[in-house]
Parts: C-alpha cells; structure tokens; sequence
C-alpha cells in the first residue's frame, strides 16, 4: 500500500507544481488554494508511504514521478520544448524509478 500513497503523493506533486503557474505567484485566490491544497496532500501521502520506504527511494520515486508529470504537461499546456534529448532524459528518469522499485 505505500507504494500506492507514494504514486498518489507524485500525482499531487505534479498538481501543486503545475498549480504554482496557474496561481501566478500566489495572486490568483482559486489556483492558490488547489496548490496548498496539492502540497499538503503531497507531503503527508510522502511521510506516510516513508513508514515503509527507504528515505532514499522514496524522495528519489517522487520527484521523478513530479518532474516526468510536470515536464510532460508543459509541453502540453505551456507549448515547451519538445526536443529527442529532453524527451529521452525523462525515459531516463523512468528507468531510475522503474530501477529503484525493482531493488526495494
């Protein structure tokens, strides 16, 4: 189960990242709130899926799963790069996690 709360904690991740640029450096009332919101969940889903998972993993599973959900939706919403090097880097980054679930 913790390796569930820790895939749902990256999902918030990515939420709360993608929400920092809708809240317009907290300006926006509405994407602010969601963001908090996004973070709190985030960090408690982390802390509780870390009662089982090695500290090291779980901080490297989670990061990844924000930085591949992030860097995929700014190119869908914000019309960022889509360039081959920065598209097999983020396979790269799923191989790590892919990796580190497999030694744990």
């Amino acid at each position: 189960m913790a390796w569930v709360y820790l895939a749902v904690a990256g999902l918030f991740e990515i939420g709360w990242a993608i929400g920092l640029k809708y809240s317009d450096g907290f300006s926006k009332p509405a994407p602010s709130l969601l963001t908090a919101i996004s973070m709190v969940f985030s960090i408690w889903l982390l802390a509780v899926a870390m009662k089982t998972i090695p500290v090291g993993t779980a901080y490297a599973v989670w990061t990844g799963i924000g930085a591949i959900g992030v860097a995929v939706l700014g190119m869908i919403l914000f019309g960022e790069s889509r360039e081959f090097l920065r598209i097999f880097s983020l396979f790269l980054i799923v191989a790590g996690i892919v990796g580190l679930k497999l030694v744990s």
